[in-house]
């Protein structure tokens, strides 16, 4: 798949050192189509090894892609330097014009926290209601999923005893299958790394939510709308290989109460390389997404969305 992003974006060489065609903005504008336009809100501190992953994980489809990055305005960034902000993200007053086919808001390490005591939590809130009129389809990961239940539909969130952290196995639970999960063998596996999390008893009482599946050992996985407008995802399917390894050894590093990730290393031990079992099911949610939740159903005209009835009415 060509996906169209910025020049300079540091996750371009790291792509075509994969070999996944990535294709340079001049050559994309000479292009006389519509291609899908996503936008990404990235919420976590690294925002290069987070924008390497998820570009990685749309990369399986033939249908052009246009990304635009964008990050809050209203926090500060340390983590992520201000020269790569300036030249590659928007803020959201700077696209709030635009409409979009799709759109991931990522995870963000805030998990502890109250949702209103998060420093950007009101312009989120911002970011949320616009995409209900300027968003065909929007998907949410780990902490913007609860995020995102949250403030559409008044899910709370619950701190866990104890890290939900490792690789786990997931069955898709909706009793008619859905087109998100169409490939999916009867197991597959889905890495976690979340401190709280959401339960089925609060969102069985919103009736425009549908449990889509779930773990026996890390409990709710994806939940949805009727319509797929809104698509929540507490797992992180498109972690590297070694993600999880590299937030072990950071924790250990920084003295924190940490447990080995569960299921991820052969014997439980942290000398042996992990391996990856959870590529070819995060490639397919993400396809899967692109093609039947995004392509398939975005209007031509992309900015009668905002005329159109969201997936809970």
């Amino acid at each position: 798949m060509p996906i169209r992003i910025a020049n300079n974006l540091p996750a371009r060489a790291i792509l075509e050192q994969e070999r996944i065609f990535v294709m340079e903005e001049t050559r994309a504008l000479t292009q006389d189509i519509r291609p899908i336009r996503i936008v990404i809100l990235n919420l976590m501190p690294n925002k290069v090894v987070t924008e390497t992953q998820i570009l990685r994980a749309l990369s399986n489809t033939p249908i052009q892609i246009d990304i635009d990055l964008i990050h809050t305005a209203s926090h500060k960034s340390v983590n992520t330097s201000e020269e790569h902000l300036t030249k590659l993200y928007e803020t959201f007053d700077q696209i709030r014009d635009n409409f979009y086919d799709g759109m991931i808001i990522t995870g963000a390490p805030v998990e502890l926290l109250d949702y209103e005591d998060v420093d950007y939590w009101p312009e989120l809130c911002s970011i949320m209601e616009w995409s209900k009129t300027h968003v065909y389809s929007t998907l949410h990961i780990c902490w913007g999923a609860m995020a995102g239940l949250y403030y559409h539909y008044g899910v709370p969130k619950y701190t866990l005893d104890k890290k939900c952290f490792g690789i786990f196995e997931h069955r898709m639970t909706y009793n008619n299958p859905v087109k998100l999960f169409r490939g999916f063998d009867d197991i597959f596996y889905v890495p976690h790394s979340r401190h709280t999390e959401v339960r089925r008893e609060d969102i069985e009482k919103v009736p425009a939510l549908r449990i889509l599946s779930e773990s026996e050992e890390s409990g709710i996985y994806c939940v949805s709308d009727k319509k797929g407008r809104q698509i929540f995802i507490t797992g992180h399917s498109e972690y590297d290989v070694n993600t999880l390894d590299s937030e072990y050894k950071r924790d250990l590093g920084l003295g924190l109460p940490i447990d080995i990730p569960k299921h991820y290393y052969p014997d439980d031990d942290p000398r042996n390389p992990a391996p990856l079992l959870w590529r070819s099911s995060a490639t397919l949610l993400f396809t899967n997404w692109l093609n039947y939740y995004v392509y398939q159903e975005t209007p031509f005209e992309i900015s009668s969305i905002q005329h159109m009835k969201h997936g809970d009415d």
